[in-house]
């Protein structure tokens, strides 16, 4: 789409990557041969840097044992400090507004414990209809802990279509009776991203707490959480960042909240200086440290540290604009390449409100994932009929995205997905 432009030929992708100033990251990472990988934002793909830190961990664990948690190339004492600082960059915070610690559900079950406080009226949490599963779960584990009926006091913002949620609904569900507000970055079907200014805007002036869930939006669009005054945020660090299956998440505590005792107090929470005193009485970290509970897991922290550099030396700004670039490539292969085939995009078109992903409706959608993996693409299926499509800016090209696509037709046109059941597998 050079200057506007866009040919479907194999040759105007290749212009397109040697036009692409990120493209010397795709030598960072593992590709298996013969194989596309379209799933990063379900799980990213190994770098070299994240096993080359992940690696000198365990040296550190050989060469010092014990002493590893001061001493080393990666003292182990601090890395959950360390790493939030190399993170902040990504969600627009000051280095101790955030921590990587936890899991992403563990961690809204710590903030919600700490920033859910139901008084007189307000009593409910405001969630939507489309977030994902876990981040339910969590919330009406919570309020079952508090004694309400998650039926009642768990409100859930209505999708008018399936696919995206309207700001002006959210606004009408932030009534005097919620007490905190927990909605997604980014949704994890469609890919829409939410106004997360104006939301958290709109929540303050009515005297709400708002926190969002970031895992489908960290490491592929810029945020500005600080900034938009947002209260906090969580997210996993296995998707667009690369951590690694199993990766510690983190979460974004903004510092007017520095002091509030965590709801769920661990002694990794402490004060580092007062850690080892073993008292009784947490005295809680000064910053969003304070909001860790146990002992981080240090061999799951240490890919992130090389995968962090690659994100500093790209730049966050710099990523998202080849993920919109080699999205809109892909969904315009998809508008001429695969029309009659019954194929939707239930993204959004417009650049502002979608993620880094592509979702592609279609009936067969389970079978046609299933047959996408026997031609080597590897994408993501979403119940009922979603092939989930996320070209990566560190390490897919531009060629890549264009023999997806004439796999894809070759696919339909054959129709070797009958061969399959219709079905997902067990982990989709």
């Amino acid at each position: 789409m050079q200057n506007g432009s866009f040919e479907p030929t194999a040759e105007y992708a290749a212009l397109l990557d040697r036009e692409d100033g990120l493209s010397r990251f795709r030598e960072e990472f593992y590709i298996k041969p013969d194989s596309i990988y379209m799933d990063g934002n379900s799980l990213g793909l190994l770098s070299k840097r994240a096993e080359r830190t992940l690696l000198e961990s365990l040296a550190d664990w050989r060469e010092h044992g014990i002493d590893g948690w001061m001493h080393g190339r990666h003292p182990w004492f601090t890395l959950s400090e360390r790493l939030g600082e190399m993170s902040a960059a990504l969600v627009g915070a000051s280095p101790e507004e955030v921590i990587v610690t936890g899991s992403t559900t563990v961690n809204l079950h710590q903030l919600a414990a700490t920033f859910y406080e139901p008084k007189g009226n307000r009593t409910k949490i405001l969630a939507d209809e489309l977030t994902f599963p876990s981040d339910i779960y969590a919330l009406q584990s919570q309020l079952r802990l508090r004694g309400y009926d998650p039926e009642t006091h768990l409100v859930r913002v209505k999708s008018r279509d399936g696919r995206f949620l309207e700001e002006e609904d959210i606004l009408a569900a932030m009534t005097d009776e919620i007490a905190l507000i927990v909605l997604p970055t980014v949704l994890y079907r469609s890919g829409q991203i939410l106004d997360m200014k104006r939301l958290t805007e709109e929540a303050h002036k009515r005297g709400i707490l708002i926190g969002f869930d970031g895992c489908h939006s960290i490491g592929a669009i810029p945020h500005s959480f600080s900034e938009w005054g947002v209260d906090f945020a969580y997210w996993c660090n296995y998707k667009h960042l690369n951590g690694g299956p199993g990766a510690v998440a983190s979460l974004y505590v903004n510092r007017k909240h520095f002091g509030t005792m965590p709801g769920l107090a661990g002694w990794f929470g402490s004060r580092k200086d007062k850690q080892f005193d073993m008292e009784h009485t947490l005295t809680p970290a000064d910053a969003a440290g304070a909001f860790q509970i146990g002992t981080p897991h240090v061999l799951s922290l240490a890919p992130l540290i090389g995968s962090l550099e690659m994100f500093a030396e790209a730049g966050i700004h710099q990523i998202r604009g080849k993920s919109l670039h080699i999205n809109q490539y892909l969904m315009d292969l998809i508008e001429r390449e695969l029309d009659g085939f019954g194929f939707f995009i239930g993204s959004p078109l417009d650049d502002a409100r979608r993620g880094g992903h592509v979702s592609l409706e279609h009936p067969e959608a389970a079978r046609i994932c299933k047959a996408l993996k026997l031609n080597g693409v590897i994408p993501d299926f979403r119940a009922p009929n979603i092939v989930r499509l996320a070209p990566v800016a560190l390490y897919n090209s531009y060629t890549d995205v264009w023999n997806v696509i004439q796999i894809l037709k070759r696919i339909m046109e054959e129709k070797q997905y009958e061969q399959f059941k219709n079905e997902r597998e067990v982990v989709a």
